[in-house]
């Protein structure tokens, strides 16, 4: 449950500026017994397109090139940066979650109405958690800059989604400004004078949790906590897997790590679980899929393609944007290595 939180923040567009790269920390699928690693081996082996971070989608003359994404700055990225240059330089478009416009958008929403982050009309924190675990909750905040008295009325979402992130990529954002790969592309494509498209309203943030009742709210939180204290294990973890292509393994990690440390049941895991990956990504998936192909039939009749970079949990699995466009007759090859 953490760590599909942190997942969001990192993979899944919810992230900012930071630096994963400086964080000291061990990798936990290499500290895993083998009876583990191999339940997340086998969880993740039938996933469609669990490995890859760049990919070519075909349907005749039209032409997509995705690029799974990570939204926190890393050196790692320049290597990246150097494989989609040849596929941007001749792109009609690019598309990404939040383009410059949205991301003001964004900014200037949470400056004029700060009730999207807090909620100064319900019971607070404190009154809803049993006294051992806000003190859990105010430590852990505390170590990523947020004292008691503002946690307090901070939306649950809100709150988990900041367990998710490590206090030292906290600290990188704050230091270092080092832009993930969205940024990077968006400063190429802006270099190039190429179109940046958003695949998906700035507001969209903002709805992706508001159908939660207030105990899976809770939940979230809960399940967040105990693996705080080793957070910053969790971003080396993440993003050694993010960088070796191992892109669905992020999400089992998550389940089978909550199934062990989060004191839910295995049936409450998987129905956060399911329940996250319905609102963070099945549903995005599919209603990107439109301005996807519109944008490549578009460049088709200029003889170019179009590029789009986003989160790298959107692109596997039954629903990811892959076996979406794979079912719509597009061709999908990978082009990684």
């Amino acid at each position: 449950m953490r760590v599909w939180l942190g997942a969001a923040a990192v993979f899944l567009g919810l992230g900012g500026a930071g630096n994963a790269g400086e964080c000291i920390g061990s990798n936990l699928f290499e500290q895993m017994p083998p009876e583990q690693r191999n339940q997340i081996e086998d969880a993740v082996r039938d996933v469609p397109y669990h490995e890859g971070l760049f990919w070519r989608a075909s349907k005749g003359d039209q032409v997509i090139t995705l690029v799974g994404t990570y939204h926190f700055g890393d050196p790692r990225h320049a290597d990246s940066m150097a494989r989609i240059d040849p596929f941007l330089s001749g792109a009609d478009v690019l598309l990404v979650e939040a383009g410059p416009e949205e991301e003001q958008r964004l900014t200037h929403a949470l400056t004029e109405d700060p009730t999207l982050m807090v909620d100064n009309s319900g019971p607070t924190l404190p009154e809803r958690l049993p006294p051992e675990e806000w003190q859990a909750l105010t430590d852990a905040m505390s170590q990523r800059g947020t004292p008691a008295v503002v946690t307090a009325k901070l939306r649950p979402w809100y709150v988990a989604m900041l367990l998710g992130v490590s206090p030292c990529m906290m600290q990188g954002q704050a230091e270092s400004g080092a832009a993930g790969l969205d940024h990077l592309l968006v400063d190429r494509a802006k270099e190039l004078d190429i179109p940046v498209r958003a695949l998906e309203p700035w507001d969209t943030v903002f709805t992706l949790f508001r159908d939660m009742t207030p105990e899976q709210e809770i939940d979230m939180i809960r399940a967040s906590l105990p693996a705080a204290a080793y957070a910053d294990d969790y971003a080396i973890t993440l993003t050694d897997a993010y960088f070796g292509g191992d892109v669905w393994k992020i999400w089992e990690f998550g389940r089978f790590d909550a199934y062990r440390n989060s004191g839910l049941s295995h049936d409450e895991v998987d129905g956060l679980m399911q329940l996250a990956q319905t609102q963070l990504m099945d549903r995005r998936n599919a209603s990107w899929i439109a301005p996807l192909t519109e944008a490549a039939r578009d460049a088709a009749q200029q003889g170019r393609g179009v590029v789009a970079g986003f989160g790298a949990l959107h692109l596997p699995g039954e629903k990811g944007v892959l076996r979406l466009l794979e079912q719509e007759g597009w061709s999908i090859e990978p082009l990684d290595g």
